[in-house]
């Protein structure tokens, strides 16, 4: 993948320094896909969906490996093929469709610290239905970490719609606000509190956190990196990955800068 000229820039930022930390790329990527077949390897612009993700996380300056945890041979197969590590099969007790996501990220990075005697101070969980999140947002958030020592850091975006104007139905199947409030006061959108919504893109925890804990992003001692919507796009429905098709369609258009020249934290 071309390196963009604001990627460039970081690079010449932390050549010749010395690295503070070990980051373990972990990519998740099980078979299984009920709403969309297939998912994880569908086609988005000419290659697999994981493609995108795998691309940013080997192409990032400060990730130390990228790995991906799956149980499914054919996407073990072209994660290798596009640049990633896969150590190992995942378990089929980690593989369900009701498999949450630490106890897998444990097992990997479990399975590095006994298999190959490699231990890192934080782990970054990428999720590759998130395709537009760059290597250069990858390495903003480490170098923001690197920096802080958070116990955790997750990527955001502005939500679609204020927490204080969502509404929902009571038991009696009549609308009221999701958060209680006095209805007498108009609320104006432009005076809310800032409100943020994770967008699945990055998770970077210190790895006792993890492994220690059992938690991803504790409240109160994470960090948020914040992001624009174009590169926040999540794919779970075939509307999704329509949406994203057209992004990629204005990318090919556009020579690629609405999403990789995009200012980062705007």
């Amino acid at each position: 993948m071309k390196k963009t000229s604001g990627e460039l820039i970081f690079k010449s930022q932390y050549q010749g320094k010395k690295k503070k930390m070990k980051v373990l790329s972990v990519i998740t990527a099980r078979g299984g896909s009920k709403g969309i077949p297939g998912k994880n390897i569908v086609d988005l612009g000419g290659k697999p969906l994981i493609a995108w993700t795998i691309e940013a996380s080997v192409n990032s300056f400060l990730v130390d490996r990228t790995i991906v945890s799956t149980d499914d041979e054919k996407i073990a197969e072209i994660s290798r093929s596009f640049g990633a590590e896969v150590p190992f099969m995942r378990p089929e007790e980690l593989s369900r469709d009701n498999s949450p996501h630490i106890p897998v990220i444990q097992h990997a990075v479990r399975w590095m610290e006994e298999n190959q005697r490699e231990f890192y101070d934080y782990i970054l969980l990428l999720q590759p239905t998130v395709p537009f999140r760059s290597s250069a947002d990858i390495d903003e958030a480490i170098k923001i970490v690197e920096e802080k020592r958070p116990d955790a850091l997750l990527s955001a975006c502005e939500p679609e719609n204020h927490p204080s104007l969502v509404k929902k139905l009571n038991q009696s199947g009549f609308m009221e606000y999701f958060i209680p409030r006095d209805e007498k006061v108009y609320m104006c959108r432009q005076t809310l509190p800032d409100a943020f919504s994770d967008n699945g893109a990055i998770f970077l925890t210190r790895c006792d956190v993890l492994m220690e804990r059992g938690l991803l992003h504790p409240a109160g001692s994470t960090m948020i990196y914040l992001m624009p919507k174009e590169r926040s796009l999540d794919i779970d429905t075939p509307w999704d990955l329509y949406i994203a098709r057209l992004i990629v369609e204005d990318i090919k258009k556009n020579g690629g800068q609405p999403l990789e020249l995009a200012h980062l934290n705007q």
